[in-house]
């Protein structure tokens, strides 16, 4: 590991308050420090340099604390007008002279390096490619790249960044960075070994090893003892033709209210099948990630804890929305039905999971993105729970397609408000319905009821601080949800 070459590291101010990805908006900040961790393998005669920098943010609020970004960097000794939309900083270096540097995502000739730097992986022993800084290529056998095609970056990417190469191959590149196994690179290497059919097959991943202070025995050779790894990008099957869950869920009720009079199940665009599909589908990976990572028994102190936990944030959620505390009682008396069922089994889960998480393609349904939660620490989101979680964020997700619709009909078409509602909570009720009926292989347990009313009540009084927060004509939604399971 090197400092920075970069001579005012406040180049990467400047930047990241324009990115799209950065989460420190709005936040007073200022870079602590900036670490140069490598240079990517795999540069062509004439390309640029690309260099992967760490740079940790120093926030100056009453909430503090830092945080890691990535920002790869592709370095020209002459201006690249077309990555002028890109630039991040110029200097005069004193050994190899002017410097303008990009964001390397943005550049076709770098993210070439990337590339050939995990097909080369390929053809090393163990599949991996270890550069001298200590970055690190992993490949998973079985999948060849194309060389010939290029890259290109998607567009709206909120807290990573992606970039396609070609028809088949997809990079996802982290743009916050925590020390450990990044669950989504170690649940999809799971599921591809085991040649799950419903996720996006893993091709390989990119991690760095932090040394930090330990000192090497002698010139080129590895320190000894264990470094710290971080978890840099993943490389996985491109699904192009998929179609996004959320999106297909939103026509369906769309087509729903332009077909006046007809009940959901009648619609042309009836969802339901779908429904059914996902619910096996997660199934499926749930039984998947139980076989091939640690099941655990939570024993009564365990989940009297776990219950504790969702009054603590009832506790608070009541604070900020006062229309929950006429349904306080019951909602407390869901997590206690958790409480005393004594013991509860968990595993390794997605964490994070709705209709956006998911994609339809010919073959079926996949489940992306097992990070987990972003905004939780990377401890949290290891730490093994319920396949419950899960599913209550699925059905919370069918909860909200409707309501969706119904806001943007209202907005052109006033009238038939009563009815548009009606048929509303008709596609809820009967999607929700058909995929937990799938899922668990037909009616709920008295068990497995309390376990999904105590989840997605603290799910629903989630919704209702973030909607209070962020949109507070939408708080309606899950108070909704809420009434409803205290009426359960």
């Amino acid at each position: 590991m090197s400092q920075s070459t970069v001579p005012d590291i406040d180049v990467f101010v400047r930047y990241l308050e324009r990115t799209r990805w950065f989460g420190g908006k709005g936040r007073p900040f200022q870079i602590a420090a900036a670490r140069r961790v490598g240079d990517v393998p795999g540069r062509a005669e004439g390309g640029p340099r690309v260099v992967i920098e760490l740079v940790d943010v120093a926030y100056g609020d009453a909430e503090g604390g830092i945080e890691t970004y990535q920002v790869p960097m592709a370095l020209y000794p002459e201006p690249e007008t077309r990555l002028d939309h890109a630039f991040i900083g110029y200097w005069e270096d004193p050994e190899t002279g002017p410097v303008h540097a990009y964001d390397a995502l943005h550049d076709r000739e770098a993210m070439a390096c990337w590339q050939r730097s995990f097909d080369q992986a390929a053809r090393e022993p163990g599949g991996n490619l270890n550069d001298d800084s200590g970055l690190r290529f992993h490949r998973v056998s079985g999948y060849d790249l194309d060389l010939d095609t290029h890259s290109s970056l998607f567009s709206g990417e909120q807290s990573n960044s992606s970039v396609a190469y070609g028809e088949d191959a997809l990079m996802k590149v982290f743009r916050k960075i925590t020390p450990g196994i990044n669950p989504d690179i170690s649940v999809h290497e799971v599921l591809t070994r085991t040649g799950s059919e419903h996720v996006a097959a893993l091709y390989g991943w990119l991690d760095w090893v932090d040394w930090g202070e330990q000192v090497q025995a002698d010139a080129g050779d590895q320190p000894t003892g264990s470094g710290t790894t971080l978890q840099l990008a993943m490389l996985q099957q491109f699904l192009r033709t998929a179609s996004d869950g959320w999106d297909l869920a939103i026509a369906s009720v769309r087509n729903l209210f332009a077909e006046a009079d007809l009940h959901a199940f009648e619609a042309g665009g009836d969802f339901a099948a779908e429904s059914e599909r996902l619910g096996v589908a997660l199934r499926d990976v749930h039984e998947a990630l139980a076989e091939h990572f640690p099941v655990e028994q939570l024993d009564p102190a365990a989940v009297a804890e776990l219950a504790g936990g969702m009054h603590t944030r009832l506790d608070a959620a009541l604070r900020i929305v006062p229309e929950l505390a006429e349904h306080a009682d019951r909602l407390r008396s869901a997590y206690d039905r958790l409480r005393d069922l004594g013991k509860l089994d968990v595993q390794q889960i997605h964490g994070d999971l709705h209709l956006g998480q998911t994609l339809r393609t010919s073959k079926g349904w996949k489940i992306v993105d097992f990070e987990g939660e972003p905004a939780k620490p990377l401890a949290e989101r290891l730490r093994p729970d319920s396949r419950w979680r899960d599913i209550a964020g699925m059905i919370r997700s069918f909860d909200y397609v409707p309501h969706v619709v119904e806001r943007q009909f209202a907005e052109d078409h006033p009238e038939g408000a009563d009815q548009r509602a009606y048929r509303s909570e008709e596609w809820a009720n009967r999607n929700r319905n058909h995929f937990l009926t799938a899922y668990a292989g037909g009616e709920l347990t008295e068990e497995q009821q309390a376990l999904l009313d105590a989840y997605i009540a603290d799910k629903a009084v989630y919704e209702t601080v973030y909607e209070t927060r962020n949109r507070p004509t939408w708080v309606a939604i899950p108070l909704q949800a809420v009434a409803r399971i205290g009426a359960a």
